[in-house]
């Protein structure tokens, strides 16, 4: 099932065979593969019953994309979805109310090699560095790669990718397959040999350290080496025709990396790509859900669901990570959430991949927030 507005659907028909096989019966919502181009005679097809929300919302697992709320889900059910905790604690809150357990996907302990298959966070930013670039490419009103022709040479595009995690190396990947020549930055100086093994220039800020918290996103950082991030990187892209922005703080409205200031002084006909419309922008100026144009003629793209504009590779991405967590919780034809699967509950104190206050997918379960959790306690009312 899945809500109005989101493209993608949380299971697709080429899952349907390997839940069917883990012991699962599989219902799945009327119609809501069609956005992402998967039919319900697909689904029935694969072994799957098509039938109404609210029998599904009767399921004792239901899974989908995003949070779809509580109403017509039963008490001790397990939810499976981006929750997004941290930004919407009140739907944690909602959860513990209602007795119901909820498994957020958002929040797989990535630097467990096991969860890797599961990392739906990994899997929607590598499209969505993707789309991006595509975006940019789109609107920019001159061509990417350098040609040579008998009226005369065109220089390659610049294009300039602020942040280096999945979605910014796979932005810069991007960018050098179309012929562009690409720039990039990160407050983490290890990633400078990852951008230069996708082909992009690492742009070095003085005093850059490696700012890295134990998940593997990126740190908080003061506001006087922010500022010169941005103005350096600002500088850089001053005379760039494309501008993407991927700095996400796991759990945090996103750091302003382009202010006004700095939009001012880019070229006229230059697109900032803001990846993250959705958590406040890493561009002040940046509209959610809109696309504007300045008064010195920079157009800003504001795409909220940047995954969801590449429904039916999202949906088949998410699918099987979806997929591969759902049957490993599984034993003796039982779903069973135990406190021994570090993907749930987070590594073990004193281990490498142990993150203090902070444990897996498992968010609550009858009526109390999981005590890994403590972190995320701190901020449901």
């Amino acid at each position: 099932m899945e809500l109005e507005g989101e493209t993608r659907v949380g299971i697709v028909p080429g899952s349907v065979k390997k839940l069917l096989k883990a012991g699962f019966e599989v219902l799945v919502e009327k119609g809501s593969g069609e956005s992402a181009n998967y039919l319900d005679s697909e689904y029935e097809s694969a072994g799957a019953t098509i039938s109404t929300r609210a029998e599904v919302l009767s399921c004792p697992n239901i899974v989908c994309i995003r949070f779809p709320g509580v109403e017509g889900i039963s008490k001790g059910a397990n939810l499976t979805c981006v929750a997004d905790p941290f930004r919407c604690p009140e739907n944690v809150r909602a959860c513990v109310d209602s007795g119901i357990t909820l498994l957020s996907m958002d929040m797989i302990p990535r630097r467990l090699s096991r969860a890797q298959s599961m990392d739906v966070n990994s899997s929607q930013d590598n499209l969505a560095g993707y789309k991006a670039v595509l975006i940019g490419a789109a609107r920019t009103p001159r061509g990417i790669p350098m040609m040579t022709t008998s009226a005369g040479t065109v220089r390659p595009a610049k294009v300039v990718i602020m942040g280096s995690g999945v979605a910014g190396l796979q932005a810069i990947a991007t960018a050098k397959r179309l012929g562009a020549v690409v720039y990039a930055s990160d407050v983490r100086k290890s990633a400078a040999e990852q951008i230069e093994s996708v082909g992009g220039r690492f742009i070095e800020v003085d005093g850059m350290d490696d700012f890295e918290d134990e998940s593997g996103y990126a740190k908080p950082l003061t506001p006087e080496f922010i500022q010169k991030v941005n103005d350096t990187v600002c500088g850089v892209a001053a005379d760039a025709d494309i501008i993407v922005t991927t700095a996400r703080i796991f759990g945090r409205p996103a750091p302003i990396t382009v202010p006004s200031s700095a939009v001012a002084n880019f070229k006229s006909g230059a697109v900032v790509v803001d990846m993250n419309a959705d958590v406040g922008g890493n561009c002040e100026d940046t509209v959610a859900g809109e696309v504007i144009t300045t008064s010195n003629g920079v157009i800003i793209v504001g795409t909220a669901n940047l995954p969801g504009t590449l429904a039916n590779t999202a949906s088949m991405l998410y699918s099987n990570n979806l997929t591969t967590f759902m049957t490993s919780l599984v034993k003796e034809g039982e779903v069973v959430i135990s406190e021994d699967d570090d993907v749930l509950v987070g590594a073990p104190e004193g281990s490498d991949f142990h993150i203090g206050g902070m444990g897996g997918v498992l968010i609550c379960k009858d009526g109390e927030i999981h005590p890994k959790q403590s972190r995320l306690a701190g901020v449901v009312q």
